[in-house]
């Protein structure tokens, strides 16, 4: 279970890093995905660091458990409010909010089997 979590883990706060830092530089395709679901640009910066901070969080749970297990809480209930967005306005192209909720999925129940929380 160790391996997993830590594959998990590290791929799913890559994957948000990286998010977060597209994000914070403005990136065309993520502009062009806050157009689709009517959500303003200026909240781009703000869902950066939410999205960085579960990468961090994820992180730092290798060594607090409990931030790990917040940090993945956190990301499933930012990606299903990107899923709903996605559904609100009618957009079916929903692969990359479905794709990170799935990591973050598989991030807390590796974290909490770990760890022994079960």
């Amino acid at each position: 279970m160790h391996t997993a979590y830590l594959g998990v883990a590290s791929l799913a706060a890559l994957m948000n890093g990286f998010a977060a830092s597209m994000n914070f530089v403005g990136a065309n395709f993520v502009k062009a995905v806050a157009d689709k679901v009517q959500v303003s640009q200026k909240w781009m910066v703000p869902f950066g660091v939410l999205l960085a901070a579960g990468a961090v969080g994820l992180v730092a749970g290798v060594a607090v458990p409990a931030v790990g297990i917040a940090a993945a809480i956190g990301l499933v209930v930012y990606f299903i409010c990107a899923l709903g967005a996605h559904v609100r306005v009618g957009d079916r192209n929903v692969g990359g909010a479905i794709t990170f909720l799935l990591l973050a999925v598989a991030s807390l129940a590796t974290d909490v089997g770990f760890h022994q929380h079960w």
